[in-house]
């Protein structure tokens, strides 16, 4: 019953994280930035985890020599975020979000490449699926195709969210509890948006409460319950399986396109998406 219950959790960390873009391109249709969208779901979630560690009575406490730490896993997290959203602007929700599911390609190239970490023809075959994978996705778009400045913005969002997980396996800070190290990443995160839209263009105001009650959203399901769930599944079943399970994050955001957004969806998108879900599941049966 437990295992049970952890796939179940498993299940709902992902999908739910692939809920994004259904919050995520209302607010853009209304007029909102991309910033102003990722301050306003980092200010939510970062409150809304504050009062979960109150409840739970965890401590709130770090030293000095943390801060230098979380502050650059803040800054990584919020470098892949920033991307993913951008890259929204360029191509499909579900062709976006599904590029970014490759972290975990991109997590192993940089461990073998700069922690020499064991190669094997298992994880070239992987590399090379993701990147006839990718191929697929920029050449299947009835539209088009993807461009190649969409296609370089949504990579630098997968390389940034897997340059935060190398991070965080390499650093102390990553011994912290996951709940408190989410918050104090979301905390920080919120403070550089916060100075960083205030010194440009300025933080929008929720144009409306139908707006409001999206970000809302997008704050708790895509990144506090997906969060939550995923630290009860890798309890319950493991990290491993949990980050099998993880391939519902693309087919859901790319769902919700489809169903949503009326975003295209051919033969060879189709082809594009199983390969790179093929790739990541490849990478993490391995290691």
């Amino acid at each position: 019953m437990n295992k049970f219950n952890g796939f179940l959790y498993g299940l709902l960390s992902s999908a739910s994280f692939g809920l994004i873009p259904l919050f995520t391109i209302p607010a853009m249709r209304e007029g909102m930035h991309f910033e102003s969208i990722l301050f306003y779901r980092f200010l939510f979630a970062c409150l809304a985890l504050g009062c979960i560690l109150l409840l739970d009575k965890q401590s709130f406490r770090i030293s000095r020599k943390e801060i230098p730490s979380l502050s650059l896993l803040a800054f990584l997290y919020l470098m892949s975020a920033v991307f993913l959203f951008w890259g929204y602007k360029f191509m499909a929700s579900g062709v976006a979000t599904t590029i970014h599911f490759m972290y975990p390609v991109l997590t192993t190239l940089i461990m073998m490449i700069f922690f020499r970490e064991k190669k094997s023809a298992w994880r070239f075959f992987a590399i090379a699926l993701a990147v006839v994978g990718v191929s697929c996705l920029s050449y299947g778009d009835s539209s088009g195709g993807i461009t190649a400045i969409g296609l370089f913005i949504v990579l630098l969002s997968a390389l940034g969210y897997a340059l935060y997980l190398v991070t965080v396996s390499q650093l102390k800070i990553g011994q912290m509890k996951g709940l408190r190290l989410t918050f104090y990443v979301f905390l920080f995160g919120t403070l550089f948006l916060l100075v960083g839209i205030g010194a440009t263009t300025g933080i929008q105001a929720i144009p409306d409460w139908h707006t409001g009650g999206n970000l809302l959203l997008l704050a708790l399901i895509p990144t506090v319950i997906s969060n939550l769930a995923l630290v009860q599944a890798v309890k319950s079943i493991g990290s491993t399986l949990t980050s099998v399970l993880g391939a519902m994050e693309p087919v859901t955001a790319v769902c919700v396109g489809i169903f949503m957004f009326g975003e295209p969806f051919t033969r060879s998108i189709g082809i594009g998406i199983l390969l790179i879900i093929s790739a990541v599941i490849v990478i993490i049966l391995r290691r």
